[in-house]
């Protein structure tokens, strides 16, 4: 099967990637469209209107050619701070085709975040939604040096949507290379100051082959929304490469996703695959005790973001009847490379490798470790970034030869199931052994009146690390003192003795990172 510039042999497992030279990815993923006769059919969906793969591929067009025009050039880089919408697409596209490297940023962000990468990425341009431009305008004033170009996606007369109408709407690709640079991702900063993550043009179409078609068998009558945001990783494949990748329909919802506008947007636009994250889906359980929803056009949900505990799984599918496909992938995969399938799904694990990857836990001299012992796990596969931009000793932690440092800790059993044992920096060690904070906070979410928990380990009066929990009540449960005593007996009573958390702090919420990430590092320093 040819895909203009690439050709994909899916009779062999997994599939093989051969790309032409001059590869430019812009061109499978939104120029071949409309020749296959897809033109008039919707690439995008939203609450203010459908946008067709004929006039996706003209406005991106335009906008690379509006790039260009207002002097962008071969690799400057281009930063976006844009919500999800159909103008995210014109400009991530419209750059790559006109050899712009684009970088989607956080758009919950602060000023002084933006001003760093700014700097940081030494940006050309920055794009931004209007509604975040109290946060950007100010970031914009104070980088050094500034970028040559900032523009306001709309309500402006020098924005995007004003200098559209007067670009043409056909660009030639530029010719660049399947390993050469496209674009950048920012990581989530779930362990502290996130950092330029650097992929290359191949990278979108082995995620999009290897597992959304492979594994969960996207085809072209799908239709797919993604709760998490495009400009993460696992936004950017789910709610943009892997429907563009199939001929697929995407539903994009512009607000920040919480359990009632993701269950209305569900029953709005009716998608057969649903990706969440483990926070939310436990909201949106939550959310289905006091209202209904109808959930029956999806055929699968998937998960990752932070493992998911198995009571959600269980609660979830007993609730709706549907099964949650948990899986493990990194910024710095770009998306899901550890994953729970249709037909083999283990709760409580990240399942195996996705065909192509390759996954081991070593220790810590980076020898493979045997079924059952716990260590640090490693990944090597098509979509691996090459390097962080402007960290090189990051990079040299990281990226050790062909395989990447995940900076998770996991084991794998003897049937091949990767189960997680939390981040390498969140590993506790309590009376001299080694203790996973992810099965004390299981136990804890099993309890009926939690909702979610994060277990961290804290210095007691004598310098020893002991557990400590941070937990959030289910919704009109009361906090209380007979409360915190009744969560460690339940974990007591389970777990073995040195296990248990000391301590119970209730609070509102977890502080996360906007992919759903638990900050541990920020439950460390303390209330």
């Amino acid at each position: 099967m040819s895909r203009t510039g690439v050709t994909v042999d899916s009779s062999r497992s997994p599939s093989s990637l051969t790309f032409e030279p001059g590869f430019n990815a812009a061109v499978p993923f939104v120029d071949r469209h409309v020749p296959e006769g897809r033109g008039a059919k919707v690439a995008i969906r939203t609450a203010q209107g459908d946008v067709t793969y004929a006039e996706l591929a003209a406005q991106v067009n335009r906008t690379g050619n509006a790039l260009l025009r207002a002097g962008l050039s071969r690799g400057d880089r281009m930063l976006m701070v844009v919500k999800d919408c159909p103008e995210f697409f014109y400009l991530f596209w419209g750059a790559i085709k006109a050899g712009v490297v684009p970088v989607p940023l956080n758009t919950i962000l602060r000023a002084e975040n933006y001003r760093g990468m700014i700097e940081d990425a030494g940006a050309a341009a920055v794009v931004f939604s209007p509604e975040l431009a109290a946060e950007v305008e100010p970031a914009l004033a104070a980088a050094r040096p500034g970028p040559r170009l900032a523009l306001p996606v709309e309500g402006a007369p020098r924005s995007l949507a004003a200098l559209l109408p007067a670009e043409r709407p056909e660009l030639v690709a530029v010719p660049a290379a399947a390993t050469s640079v496209c674009f950048w991702l920012y990581s989530s900063g779930s362990t502290g100051k996130p950092k330029g993550v650097v992929h290359r043009h191949r990278d979108m179409v082995a995620t999009s082959q290897l597992f959304s078609q492979d594994v969960l068998g996207v085809r072209e009558e799908d239709v797919i929304f993604s709760a998490a945001k495009l400009f993460f990783a696992y936004g950017l494949g789910n709610a943009m490469t892997f429907p563009l990748w199939a001929g697929a329909t995407a539903v994009l919802l512009d607000a920040r996703p919480t359990a009632d506008n993701t269950l209305d947007t569900i029953e709005r636009f009716r998608p057969t695959l649903y990706f969440g994250v483990p926070t939310l889906y436990a909201a949106q359980l939550q959310a289905l005790e006091r209202r209904g929803a109808d959930l029956s056009s999806i055929r699968w949900c998937v998960s990752a973001g932070e493992a998911l505990p198995p009571e959600v799984f269980r609660r979830w599918q007993e609730r709706t009847g549907l099964t949650i496909l948990d899986g493990l992938g990194s910024t710095e995969a770009l998306n899901t490379f550890l994953t729970n399938r249709p037909g083999d799904v283990r709760p409580g694990t990240s399942g195996k490798p996705v065909p192509g990857y390759q996954v081991r836990v070593v220790d810590e001299r980076g020898e493979e470790l045997p079924p059952g012992e716990v260590g640090r796990l490693q990944v090597k596969g098509p979509s691996l970034a090459p390097y962080y931009w402007n960290a090189p000793e990051k990079t040299r932690e990281t990226m050790v030869g062909e395989w990447v440092n995940t900076g998770d800790t996991y084991q794998r059993d003897a049937e091949g199931y990767f189960r997680y044992a939390g981040r390498s920096d969140d590993m506790l060690k309590v009376g001299g052994i080694w203790c996973s904070p992810i099965e004390i906070e299981q136990r804890l979410v099993e309890h009926p009146k939690v909702l979610e928990a994060a277990v961290v380990g804290r210095p007691d009066a004598a310098g020893l690390v002991k557990p400590e929990a941070w937990v959030v009540l289910r919704e009109g449960v009361p906090a209380s003192a007979a409360l915190q005593d009744e969560l460690m007996a339940h974990c007591k009573s389970f777990l073995a003795p040195y296990k248990f958390p000391r301590q119970v702090h209730f609070v509102a919420e977890l502080p996360k990172t906007a992919t759903g990430k638990i900050q541990r590092f920020r439950l460390r320093a303390g209330p």
